[in-house]
């Protein structure tokens, strides 16, 4: 039965599921994706997703830390206290390292290639088209210098679509244009939740 409309704050839900184990119920057989109180929870998460994490982790609720954890991307991880380390255990805490650090790398990763160069035409060779490599290098090497996991694509392109406005051949403009589509849909599919 669904408890959500006394509205409980979370407080009194991590109470109560750091109770269950008293009565002889185990969290992690109760909190199910299809449960009223898995859903509950996981409304906290935009809210409490530390918390939240910490406590599907100290009760290895999987399928409880994955969504909540998209919502930590933006936390620093040096701001972990010892015991919301020790709440959320090794394993877990090890997963959410991996998913900042896997981010940060699969962005640095996906930033790398610049535009493709096209053919030479009487207004641009190859020798024009090196200036787009070096701008797009520039930029994307300041990108990388901050590169955080919750980057969005929308300050990716903010970043590099100025670009455009140096380039004179059409044929660069459109490059670079596909370039940043690409890039933005290969971030927008790097995995958020782990």
């Amino acid at each position: 039965m669904s408890c959500a409309h006394y509205s409980p704050p979370f407080e009194t839900l991590v109470n109560a599921v750091d109770s269950m184990p008293i009565y002889g119920i185990h969290p992690k057989s109760t909190i199910l994706p299809s449960t009223p109180l898995f859903t509950l929870l996981l409304s906290h998460a935009p809210l409490f997703p530390l918390q939240l994490y910490a406590l599907a982790a100290h009760y290895d609720i999987f399928d409880l830390a994955v969504p909540t954890s998209s919502h930590l991307l933006a936390f620093p991880l040096s701001r972990l206290t010892d015991e919301v380390v020790e709440r959320m255990g090794a394993t877990y805490l090890k997963r959410l390292f991996f998913l900042h650090f896997g981010r940060a790398e699969a962005l640095k990763r996906v930033l790398g290639p610049p535009p493709h160069p096209h053919p030479p035409t009487p207004t641009c060779d190859f020798q024009s088209q090196k200036g787009l490599s070096r701008a797009w290098a520039l930029a994307t090497a300041y990108l990388a210098w901050d590169v955080r996991p919750d980057m969005s694509t929308n300050s990716l392109e903010s970043a590099l679509r100025p670009l455009a406005e140096h380039l004179s051949c059409d044929l660069c403009k459109n490059a670079l244009n596909d370039r940043v589509k690409n890039l933005v849909v290969q971030w927008s599919i790097v995995k958020v939740g782990r």
